[in-house]
């Protein structure tokens, strides 16, 4: 799913090609895809754009007469952009919407279209959309910290939750827990101080490391290899292969359709830590520890 870094570049690139420009039409090929009916869609046409932002993990287009149009991408979703006389058409493809200086493809892999797109009238209702996570590059440590330990969850979690931090998710954690040293298991309340201060510096430097990366990637081009797992990356996805730091093979926690991955050495002390089905299995053959492994 694309997390802030990725929603951030998405923003740039869209202000660059569409801010100003007028909303002609929008073609929606899947009926799942949009959410709302009142206001009608096409009560957005001929509206010029007027600001592009980013909201949690969503996409928010606002239009002339307080009409804003918000798109989740969800897992698969992803955006492409094609200028004037380029045929915007793909298989994939769920809707083109298209500007008075090109067409903003919408595509989603898979078979499972999860994506969004929600047409609302008036900033009271946007705010309506908004989880209410703080924001992790404008938060204080103060905030931060209170966000963290208002409940007592593992950091993993609390770290992807949308309701206390905007824009993180699984990817995104696993680095940031990476460079802040710590389990993803570890409960947020037993955080001592220094721990909640190393966990806040790392998430601010991983964003940002990662959103400078994806703006220097994509230059003046429109950002078209939008992933959850990259070779840069320390941790996700990066399963069995050496961690960049300490050269421990990096350990997973798999659970329905996500994985944790996490160095035993940097974050666990060198405990492997259990996975719900295959540690089950396992049993007493299950490796507690990197030096079993």
């Amino acid at each position: 799913m694309p997390e802030l870094p990725d929603i951030a570049i998405y923003v740039e690139a869209l202000e660059r090609r569409v801010l100003g420009a007028i909303l002609k039409d929008v073609r929606i090929r899947s009926p799942f895809l949009l959410r709302t009916f009142d206001p009608p869609l096409e009560s957005a046409f001929g509206k010029k754009l007027v600001a592009i932002r980013r909201l949690g993990k969503r996409l928010v287009f606002g239009l002339d007469d307080d009409l804003w149009l918000i798109l989740h991408l969800m897992i698969a979703g992803r955006l492409h952009w094609k200028p004037l006389g380029k045929p915007a058409s793909s298989k994939a493809g769920l809707a083109t919407f298209l500007f008075s200086t090109g067409s903003l493809l919408l595509t989603e892999a898979g078979t499972k279209h999860r994506a969004g797109l929600h047409l609302i009238q008036g900033s009271a209702t946007l705010e309506e959309h908004d989880p209410g996570g703080l924001e992790p590059l404008s938060a204080t440590l103060d905030d931060f910290r209170v966000a963290l330990q208002a409940q007592n969850h593992t950091i993993k979690r609390s770290l992807t939750n949308p309701r206390i931090f905007s824009g993180i998710g699984n990817a995104y954690s696993d680095e940031i827990l990476h460079r802040a040293r710590l389990s993803p298991l570890t409960l947020t309340q037993k955080l001592k101080p220094d721990e909640v201060e190393r966990l806040y510096e790392a998430t601010r430097v991983v964003l940002v490391e990662w959103i400078e990366r994806l703006r220097a990637e994509a230059g003046d081009g429109f950002p078209e290899k939008v992933t959850a797992f990259r070779p840069e990356m320390a941790v996700h996805g990066r399963f069995g292969m050496a961690c960049p730091v300490c050269q421990a093979p990096v350990q997973r926690i798999r659970y329905a359709d996500n994985e944790t991955n996490y160095c035993p050495r940097c974050q666990t002390n060198g405990r492997i830590l259990a996975d719900r089905s295959l540690s089950r299995l396992l049993k007493d053959d299950w490796p507690r520890h990197l030096d079993e492994l």
